[in-house]
């Protein structure tokens, strides 16, 4: 691991994988980027450099909680770009931490060469994603046996009397076997101070982020999967027209982690997009 000092003075660590032109990767969570792993192979293509957001993984905790906010971690990405030299850098983000790099490109169009969105979480750019949304998705994978408790418990949380999130949990993969279930659970954030905070008021600006990614120049690609309850295609679509250059693209029978479901593919699309 390796380490750099933010603008606040907070040590963030971060892995570099394979090699090649480097993409800073950003995790969702905000969880240990370990769950990332070589992203099903990706780092044959490319140098991946993989950042532990602050108070996750090996990156130190902060003085100020407040930090944690999604658009004030918008320095760190920064801090991270200048301290590899680059002038500017490809940027990929998984999950949650879409609205950080969402952000991030915002900011600093001008620092992001190519920026691929994979699963991405669309807070930053208030697209909306509501229960029938994620019912009907749901409804796709009735096949399966793990379906019946999972969809009560999706029914439950929905209709808000319920709260088992890990009852769900097969939903969130293409496949639901033991290796499903180890990466799933070595991907949950365990900082609740980080996770609380993320989101927090103020942490994004919808409409002024719209207003900037309108007029972002570079290539971006909005990677869903087909069974994704967490980002799904129909919301990962509308984010996709918010670019100038946005390619569109569904991972079929992927859910959130795409890279787990069909490693080959993935790459495939992936490292195309990233040259």
């Amino acid at each position: 691991m390796t380490s750099f000092a933010t603008p606040d003075g907070t040590r963030l660590a971060y892995r570099e994988l394979g090699d090649g032109e480097p993409v800073i990767c950003l995790p969702g969570g905000p969880a240990d980027s370990r769950y990332l792993g070589d992203l099903g192979g990706l780092s044959a293509h490319r140098r991946l450099i993989l950042l532990d957001l602050r108070g996750t993984g090996l990156s130190a905790l902060p003085v100020d909680a407040a930090s944690y906010r999604c658009d004030r971690q918008v320095a760190d990405v920064e801090a991270l770009r200048e301290h590899l030299g680059l002038p500017r850098a490809d940027v990929l983000a998984h999950s949650g931490g879409a609205n950080l790099a969402l952000r991030y490109a915002a900011r600093h169009p001008w620092r992001v060469g190519r920026l691929a969105l994979i699963t991405p979480g669309v807070r930053a750019v208030g697209v909306r994603i509501d229960g029938p949304m994620r019912r009907a998705l749901a409804l796709r994978r009735k096949g399966e046996s793990w379906f019946p408790a999972a969809f009560a418990a999706l029914e439950a949380i929905t209709e808000g009397a319920g709260s088992d999130w890990e009852a769900i949990a097969p939903f969130f993969c293409g496949r639901w076997d033991a290796e499903a279930r180890l990466h799933h659970a070595a991907g949950q954030p365990v900082n609740s101070e980080a996770v609380a905070h993320f989101a927090a008021e103020g942490a994004f600006d919808p409409e002024a982020t719209r207003a900037a990614l309108a007029a972002f120049g570079s290539p971006v690609l909005l990677l869903a999967g087909e069974y994704d309850l967490n980002s799904p295609p129909e919301a990962v679509a509308e984010c996709a027209g918010l670019f100038p250059r946005a390619t569109l693209v569904e991972q079929p029978g992927a859910g959130h982690y795409p890279w787990m479901d069909d490693p080959g593919r993935f790459v495939a699309t992936v490292s195309a997009f990233l040259g």
